[in-house]
């Protein structure tokens, strides 16, 4: 069952640890109760490809859905940048309350150097960046279009279907779109019926990210994110180093025990 599980996230698109930035704050609940959730919500993959610089504003938008068919919805947007050797600047910014008058804050500055196979996560509170070690590999996956007809999950657990959407002009890049439709079969993981998973990307092989994303699922309800404010060049790059003033942590060697 843990092989299957696996499989069905890498279908339906789960990033890497790198990519993932928190729906909201630690719950303020009193330590002495149990139980309760704390969510992550993945974002789009950056691949390190060098020759293909932009910057862009990302924006996000979370709707979770409850049982008696109420909506929430979180929101946030963020600027991340690549420039012509695939290094990568992205921020980390708090989902919040859609309309709520709640302001977001950053909480990340994450650093990425794919020929040093480094990764810097900076935190604009403490002042201070940890390194990590970075597999320029993992996202290198996601430069290119994922196109294909069906494919049967293993062990009988449901499948996996792709539909082409043509061609469409987003922030003044071609992008190409597919639909992806996943159907996980009773009992797979624990449901009674069968679930349908829905992706819905639109790809620019010119910059090799998506420039739409719409994923919805039972699992996690619908995300949205949409690249805007798309400028192609290279960036400052001074965007990619280390802020001022901040303290390096190399945790290559010696990691924290909660990795």
């Amino acid at each position: 069952m843990r092989t299957t599980v696996v499989g069905i996230l890498w279908l339906t698109s789960i990033a890497c640890i790198a990519q993932v930035q928190p729906l909201q704050e630690q719950s303020t609940r009193p330590a002495s109760q149990d139980g309760g959730v704390r969510e992550v919500l993945e974002s789009i993959v950056i691949p390190p490809i060098p020759n293909a610089p932009f910057s862009a504003t990302l924006a996000t938008e979370a709707v979770k859905y409850a049982a008696d068919g109420t909506t929430m919805t979180f929101v946030n947007e963020r600027h991340l940048a690549r420039d012509k050797q695939g290094r990568i600047y992205e921020e980390r910014w708090f989902l919040v309350p859609k309309n709520s008058g709640v302001k977001s804050a950053m909480n990340w500055i994450q650093l990425i150097d794919p020929k040093q196979h480094t990764i810097h996560n900076c935190s604009p509170t403490k002042h201070i960046c940890d390194v990590l070690v970075y597999d320029p590999a993992r996202d290198l996956a996601a430069a290119s279009l994922r196109k294909g007809s069906s494919v049967a999950l293993p062990h009988g657990d449901g499948n996996v279907v792709w539909e082409d959407l043509g061609t469409r002009n987003i922030a003044g890049i071609n992008t190409v779109g597919v639909r992806e439709t996943t159907i996980t079969n009773a009992g797979t993981m624990g449901n009674d019926q069968p679930l349908t998973s829905l992706t819905e990307y639109w790809h620019s092989d010119q910059l090799g990210i998506n420039l739409l994303s719409i994923r919805s699922s039972p699992f996690f309800g619908k995300q949205t994110f949409t690249i805007t404010e798309l400028t192609t060049g290279d960036p400052d790059a001074q965007m990619f180093e280390v802020p001022a003033g901040y303290k390096v942590n190399d945790q290559r060697k010696n990691p924290p025990i909660s990795y």
